[in-house]
């Protein structure tokens, strides 16, 4: 009997190492960029949330959305908006694990929806692209430098996109030959079925803002069921271009109708709501987590400051000291 056992034992290890390794899912945070360098006051947060991953954010400047000056890398930024912030920012989260996905993004003076961003002339168009061009470039030769593991090429960029496809197909043409890690692109969540590069990038981003419920304060079968009319369509256009898919953001704001519209940032709406915030974050991960084709995603967003961070009357995106936070560590842990 005692050697039947051992060799059942020795069976039950054999077939164990020959299964298939579970795939790590990226288990991100938008980590904010600061006035400050960061340290492991600032860094624990995230590793006690089981985050594997984070977005590191240089913001650009535009005036407005015809115009196509972009500014980036200047003086008056915040030191974690500079090539010299991102790069100390990368190192200190390496140190602990943390991996990243370095994504520049612009910002639209007024905070103007980037996908607006239009030029009027073709002349106009060739100075944003040039514009454009020498800031990505520059951030991939950052990307490169300090090997990150993914770098995203644009944020929400649809009217550009849309009318400038050939430039953006040479673009990643020109990234590639700076920059050697992953690629992808974070579309928003009405954007990405028409995104036509994507045969040339690694991964499918998505900002994951999709409706999923009308209602003031949502149920988790509310959220769980207002999924199911965008899962399907998110996994058919996977399978399509056989890419895994990404959620370059996703999250809710912790307010009344979370689910309804969730990428709107309106300051007049501050009716606070953790029920609705967690609910829906709970949904989503229940959704998506699990999913081989899904790679996993970076929750919009988080802040160095821990602990000036959330509270009762934070009505804003971040989970960070609200019960949305316990379910992302609960769903991190187990990938």
């Amino acid at each position: 009997m005692r050697k039947f056992f051992g060799l059942f034992a020795i069976f039950l290890m054999s077939a164990c190492a020959m299964a298939p390794a579970k795939p790590e899912k990226i288990n991100g945070v938008s980590f904010v960029s600061s006035r400050d360098t960061i340290n492991a006051t600032h860094i624990d947060p995230v590793v006690n949330i089981h985050a594997n991953y984070a977005s590191i954010m240089p913001f650009a400047f535009i005036r407005d959305i015809i115009n196509p000056e972009i500014h980036y890398n200047r003086n008056n930024q915040w030191f974690g908006e500079s090539k010299r912030g991102v790069r100390q920012y990368i190192e200190s989260l390496n140190a602990r694990g943390i991996k990243i996905m370095l994504k520049p993004q612009i910002w639209v003076a007024r905070g103007t929806f980037t996908g607006l961003i239009k030029m009027e002339t073709e002349e106009t168009w060739l100075q944003l692209e040039q514009s454009y061009s020498n800031y990505i470039l520059d951030f991939a030769a950052v990307a490169e430098e300090v090997q990150v593991d993914i770098f995203c090429i644009g944020t929400e960029l649809e009217s550009f996109i849309d009318h400038r496809p050939e430039y953006w197909k040479q673009l990643i043409t020109e990234i590639k030959k700076v920059y050697k890690g992953k690629l992808t692109y974070a579309a928003n969540w009405n954007e990405y079925d028409r995104t036509p590069f994507w045969e040339q990038l690694d991964y499918i981003g998505i900002d994951a803002y999709f409706p999923v419920s009308d209602l003031q304060t949502p149920t988790l079968e509310d959220c769980r069921l207002g999924w199911l009319q965008h899962k399907d369509t998110i996994h058919a256009f996977s399978k399509k271009y056989n890419k895994p898919i990404l959620f370059t953001e996703y999250g809710y704001r912790s307010v009344d109708f979370a689910g309804k519209q969730p990428w709107r940032s309106d300051r007049d709406m501050n009716q606070v709501n953790f029920e609705a915030q967690k609910n829906a974050t709970q949904a989503l991960l229940e959704t998506f987590w699990g999913e081989e084709w899904f790679a996993g995603g970076f929750v919009w967003k988080w802040f160095h400051n821990a602990e000036r961070t959330g509270g009762e009357d934070a009505s804003q995106f971040s989970p960070q000291n609200k019960p949305a936070e316990a379910i992302l560590r609960d769903w991190y842990s187990k990938y």
